[in-house]
């Protein structure tokens, strides 16, 4: 018997074709007809939320580079470590979100606990993995609302501009255009150089094709300065498909021993604190977009959707990769129409046929990233505008969190100040009513961890 008719003989007597029993599939599994939408829909909203999200497999290689991890192995675990939460996301929660490792938190693992506090990528993954665990245990036993909601929402909203600001001096520096100096600390570098102006041109590519509305505008824009690069003899040329780069540099190689340090706990705080906050207010936002949000606004399974978070960041760092996180890029899908995980399905699997690309991530030199750090930075400044000018002792805290940011490298040291800031005007205005005992604990630990560590 023919492999088409054991297909059909299958099929026989139910009414429903091949293609019928796939869509009923389809239909079973996410639920297509309930949100009102079709798997043509859902396919174009994947393929617009990858396009929109794709030049994180050029950019975050670029920063964990610096750490001194090998920049195919991270091109192997970014688009691994994606395509698993992407699938975590569509399968087990079924929201039209996907997830890749998350910009900032690469960049605080690469220049700061690296680069700055001198400790190996393989603790760096180690604290992931642990901060990771955290979030996981909080989502299953469901402390994550008591936490979110004891921290005050002027630092919440600060954290996003802080970490904004964070990325714009990454991207200013690694570009040449802002450099150090004794005299200033920072001043103004050589404008004339390629890489200043390349960087400078991607930056203004990316921003005007954003404006227009220009689906995969910052991806465009990378490879923009990169053919410019090329033109002009500033990299050089290695092909376009390739067999998969070997994960073995990274995969396995973190160490959860070593992160278990004293020094350490303020580094897993920031990983754990950056992710909660930045994947809670991205699943609200995204989801309000979605009409997903039930009458309170609150999301119906966030539970699982925090949990398809927490995990996907555990796997990435076995691979060898940064903090996996929701990308708020997911909305370009969901304003082509997704409304099911079958979006982020189909996005997980364009993250796996991207591993056949590796020779591109090979070309794009770090200044033709550039752009796209202080692109991305310019967006999380934005959060800045929700907090109440009117009221000093929630403005004051919240701009010494976000400044001190970029101004310390760390956005640990920017998070602790912002709690200190806090928890002290609060006390000294007379309206300590204001403050969670959760804010005084960590105040307090903060403080210790300066004064004695």
């Amino acid at each position: 018997m023919k492999p088409t008719d054991i297909q059909t003989s299958a099929t026989a007597g139910t009414g429903i074709s091949p293609a019928g029993a796939n869509a009923s599939l389809l239909e079973k599994l996410f639920k297509l007809s309930e949100r009102q939408t079709n798997v043509r829909r859902e396919v174009i909203a994947g393929v617009t939320t990858f396009l929109t999200m794709a030049y994180i497999i050029f950019v975050n290689p670029n920063i964990l580079a610096a750490a001194g991890m090998d920049k195919g192995a991270v091109f192997m675990a970014t688009c691994l470590a994606a395509a698993i939460g992407c699938l975590v996301m569509g399968l087990y929660a079924n929201y039209p979100i996907a997830l890749a490792p998350g910009m900032g938190l690469n960049a605080f693992f690469a220049y700061v606990v690296v680069g700055e506090m001198g400790y190996s990528w393989q603790v760096a993954l180690g604290a992931v993995f642990i901060s990771g665990v955290i979030f996981l245990l909080l989502s299953i036993f469901k402390l994550r609302e008591w936490i979110i909601d004891s921290i005050p929402l002027s630092l919440r909203q600060s954290l996003a501009a802080g970490i904004g600001l964070f990325l714009a001096i990454i991207a200013l520096k690694s570009a040449g255009i802002v450099v150090a100096s004794p005299a200033t600390l920072v001043t103004l570098g050589d404008l004339k150089s390629i890489e200043a102006m390349l960087a400078a041109l991607g930056f203004f590519i990316i921003v005007a094709l954003s404006y227009r509305r220009m689906l995969g505008s910052v991806m465009i824009g990378i490879l923009a300065v990169t053919v410019i690069a090329l033109a002009i003899g500033k990299v050089e040329y290695s092909g376009l498909v390739a067999a998969p780069p070997s994960l073995a540099p990274t995969y396995l190689e973190l160490d959860i021993a070593g992160a278990f340090e004293i020094g350490m706990i303020s580094v897993i705080f920031a990983f754990l604190f950056v992710d909660l906050f930045d994947t809670a207010g991205t699943l609200l936002s995204v989801s309000d977009r979605a009409k997903l949000l039930d009458k309170n606004g609150k999301l119906p399974g966030m539970g699982k959707a925090l949990m398809a978070d927490s995990s996907a960041s555990v796997v990435g760092s076995v691979l060898g990769s940064s903090t996996t996180t929701c990308y708020v890029e997911s909305t370009a899908g969901i304003t082509a129409g997704g409304r099911t995980g079958l979006t982020a399905v189909v996005c997980a699997g364009l993250f796996l046929l991207a591993i056949f690309f590796s020779p591109l991530i090979g070309m794009v030199p770090a200044y033709a990233t550039a752009g796209a750090l202080l692109y991305v930075g310019v967006l999380m400044t934005s959060g800045m505008s929700s907090i109440d000018w009117d009221d000093i002792t929630e403005a004051a805290p919240a701009v010494i969190a976000a400044v001190m940011m970029p101004l310390s490298f760390s956005i640990a040291h920017g998070i602790a100040l912002g709690f200190i800031a806090y928890a002290v005007i609060k006390t000294l205005s007379g309206r300590s009513k204001d403050v969670s005992i959760s804010v005084y604990v960590l105040a307090a630990l903060f403080i210790a961890k300066f004064a004695f560590f």
